[in-house]
């Protein structure tokens, strides 16, 4: 088993869990991905995932990568799955502990929220193996990063340590190895204590490109103001407040 999932009603944490190739992603726990997006497509919850042993993922397998051909890269092996991730209806934290590279820094981009250990080492190397970062970084980095930080990171291949990831923003907080994964719940619990619905059309407004804006929150915001949840949740807030 590659991938050790934990599921509970409002989430499900998964962890890459290949310690003696420090979690480096191969076929089998890309396989594992997409079956876990696929329960998470059917049942919508908020998605936790992180790594064994102290690591996040070391990178693709690079045994696998190295007798990969053309039309294996043609096929965006770890691109789709890592797609899908992204896409799920609720949100995806990626609590990072120790080495996030290539792949594994891929896979971390994927996610919606990321916070990590003061022992994080996130880039992407891929030059300096031949290769390009063809998984999502050159095009969700900058999103994240900016422009210039992006190009900066890609095109030399070095590796930004935790201060520096959070300076750029490329993760929103630190916290010591033993707090990272109760700080990944207690991020969990305020997604939670939400309206499920408000919270996947808040993340279907921000993943729509701007040229989609402003009419996608007009519409997502329309079928919010129908919902019975709204009317109860804002009916109980006026209450408390009356008293």
């Amino acid at each position: 088993m590659t991938l050790h999932i934990e599921e509970r009603d409002d989430r499900v944490v998964a962890t890459l869990d290949r310690p003696e190739k420090r979690n480096a992603i191969d076929q089998s726990m890309v396989n594992a991905l997409h079956e876990l997006c696929t329960i998470l497509e059917e049942s919508p919850r908020t998605l936790i995932l992180t790594g064994s042993d102290g690591v996040f993922a070391a990178g693709a397998d690079i045994a696998q990568l190295r007798d990969r051909t053309a039309e294996d890269a043609r096929r965006g092996i770890n691109a789709t799955v890592f797609i899908r991730i992204h896409e799920l209806p609720m949100p995806v934290i990626a609590a990072i502990d120790g080495y996030a590279l290539g792949g594994g820094a891929e896979l971390a981009y994927a996610a919606d929220i990321r916070i990590a250990t003061p022992s994080l080492r996130i880039g992407n190397p891929e030059p300096g193996l031949g290769i390009i970062a063809a998984a999502g970084a050159t095009w969700r980095l900058p999103e994240i990063v900016g422009d210039a930080r992006a190009s900066d990171l890609l095109l030399t291949g070095r590796t930004l340590d935790a201060e520096d990831a959070l300076r750029w923003g490329l993760v929103s907080a630190l916290h010591p190895a033993a707090e990272l994964l109760p700080a990944a719940h207690g991020i969990a619990d305020r997604i939670a204590a939400n309206d499920a619905l408000a919270t996947q059309h808040t993340k279907r407004a921000l993943r729509t490109p701007r040229a989609g804006h402003p009419s996608v929150e007009l519409e997502l915001q329309a079928e919010l103001f129908e919902s019975p949840e709204k009317h109860r949740r804002m009916t109980e807030f006026l209450e408390r407040k009356s008293r």
